[in-house]
């Protein structure tokens, strides 16, 4: 269950190869970019800190999306000198790395990937515990930043959920956060909240390390390594005959993929929020 295969060796391609090396979070990389030897480089490039920064993966490059059989988690990151990948070439390369890796589970990384995700879903008919995306993981780390320097803590200490579909439609389910285990809404008064409401959208899309950050904090919790719920964005289930869209909920990940839905309270408000923001 430790084998990744990241295709795109771009700014968020590479970031991601270099933090799951870092965290021995896997025990073999493969970096994938169709551009010349970047993807080699890259890995090379990485490989030669392994005795400074003490782990022990193993890295390598190629231009071949087939060489990405066999991974456990695949991730669609950007290209090299170009833009993450979305659209029809997003949806004929996913069409691809599902035909070489049968049964793997897709993270999508990038933050403009939740149309990919949910045509995957819908058109290639992917299993939608196995197709996702870690982007909003990095907006909920952003959130929680904004709040510690709101109360003059630490982020570590902030516990809170951001749903729906960002930049503009985003949810913070201030009912159930906490700050150091007390209630946020007993620590952050009402007119803070707005505020920071009013300043989520400027946090999206986040910048690529940050979105490498999330997409290694989503992996580490598929491989066992960290129970912790991970913000995803999850395709929309049309099992009870309601159409909605791919939107950032909270999720427990596992070996299989996503594991469970877990929605925090939400007041009357966030639920209506959230539900618009749901709707086709």
């Amino acid at each position: 269950m430790r084998d990744v295969a990241i295709i795109g060796a771009g700014e968020l391609g590479g970031a991601l190869a270099h933090i799951l090396a870092r965290r021995n979070a896997a025990f073999e990389i493969r970096l994938i970019d169709e551009t010349g030897r970047v993807a080699a480089g890259k890995a090379l490039d990485i490989t030669q800190a392994a005795p400074i920064e003490g782990f022990a993966a193993r890295l390598s490059g190629s231009t071949d999306v087939s060489k990405a059989a066999g991974a456990s988690v695949l991730v669609i990151a950007d290209r090299f000198g170009g833009a993450e990948w979305q659209g029809e070439d997003g949806l004929l390369l996913l069409r691809q790395i599902l035909n070489v890796g049968a049964g793997a589970i897709v993270v999508c990384a990038g933050a403009s990937q939740r149309e990919l995700i949910e045509r995957g879903v819908r058109e290639l008919h992917v299993e939608r515990q196995r197709l996702f995306g870690s982007a909003p993981e990095g907006l909920a780390g952003a959130v929680r930043a904004m709040v510690a320097l709101e109360t003059n803590g630490s982020a570590r200490d902030v516990a809170l959920a951001v749903l729906g579909v960002p930049p503009s439609q985003i949810v913070i389910a201030w009912e159930d956060a906490t700050i150091a285990g007390f209630a946020m809404t007993r620590v952050l008064d009402e007119p803070s909240r707005r505020r920071i409401n009013g300043r989520a959208a400027a946090l999206w899309p986040p910048g690529p390390y940050t979105l490498a950050s999330a997409a290694a904090t989503v992996i580490e919790a598929l491989i066992g390594r960290s129970r912790r719920l991970a913000t995803c964005f999850v395709a929309p289930d049309d099992s009870a005959g309601r159409r909605t869209r791919t939107a950032a909920l909270p999720v427990r990940l596992g070996p299989a993929g996503i594991i469970d839905v877990v929605l925090p309270p939400l007041s009357v408000k966030e639920r209506v929020s959230l539900d618009n923001a749901m709707l086709l």
